[in-house]
């Protein structure tokens, strides 16, 4: 795959361009671009299958560099390489496939570069932006943000989420992410495939298992892929859940 890097710091160029070097199957395609304006030019005359993109940069940056590929056909795949962290979801409305925080380790560039591989970047931004933004229907993957870089979670794979404070936690089928999105959103687009068990909480449907009432005449839901664990019911929801546990 051939690569292009962009990013108006010579040294910060160089660095990635050795990175990517380093990989197998990865060519950086030269000369690289300082920025925005450049960098279209260049992709228009070497057709790269990625783009190493930085956002702050003089002129045209990042994100409008990328909202301008987004109207192409067939664009390049995009991964962000910013010093900023703060960029995350407009990142991925603007479809990029990656996003990594400088300065950048080779573990997360090659993850990052294999995820350029598969599915189509198109396909992808579709999968992962929300539907308010798409306009599409609901995600079948959620992104979040983790020390790994972006995490893409297939929605099959999600047990539930739970809402404490400002975050939400999702937990799946290999672990747990924190999400930045609020509960009644998720609720919302995902309605047909989650319900509500308690003001703060959130379990897919397929997942459930029994509901146990326990001595104390607490309403426990046990749900498949938690290892025994069980969710907390609300009185308020006791009964919504009974119904559906009827015709599931």
């Amino acid at each position: 795959m051939n690569v292009l890097i962009v990013d108006d710091e010579p040294l910060a160029r160089e660095r990635l361009s050795r990175l990517v070097g380093e990989l197998d199957g990865y060519r950086v395609l030269e000369p690289s671009a300082s920025n925005g304006e450049e960098a279209l030019t260049l992709i228009d005359s070497l057709k790269p299958d990625v783009v190493l993109l930085d956002i702050r940069m003089p002129g045209l940056d990042g994100l409008q560099v990328a909202a301008k590929l987004c109207e192409r056909e067939a664009p390049p795949a995009v991964i962000f390489c910013t010093a900023h962290d703060e960029f995350a979801v407009e990142a991925f409305q603007v479809s990029a496939v990656g996003y990594l925080v400088k300065p950048v380790r080779s573990e997360s560039l090659a993850e990052a570069l294999k995820k350029a591989e598969r599915p189509n970047r198109v396909q992808l931004a579709a999968l992962t932006r929300p539907a308010a933004v798409s306009g599409s229907g609901p995600r079948s993957h959620i992104s979040a943000r983790t020390r790994k870089g972006i995490e893409l979670i297939p929605l099959d794979q999600v047990v539930y989420f739970i809402a404490d404070h400002k975050y939400v936690t999702l937990r799946h089928e290999h672990g747990e992410v924190l999400l930045d999105e609020p509960l009644k959103a998720l609720e919302d687009e995902f309605g047909d495939r989650f319900v509500r068990i308690h003001r703060n909480a959130l379990v897919a449907r397929e997942r459930i298992e029994r509901l146990q009432r326990t001595a104390l005449g607490h309403f426990q839901l046990f749900l498949k892929g938690l290892g025994g664990d069980a969710l907390t019911v609300s009185r308020r929801h006791v009964a919504g859940v009974r119904k559906l546990m009827n015709h599931l």
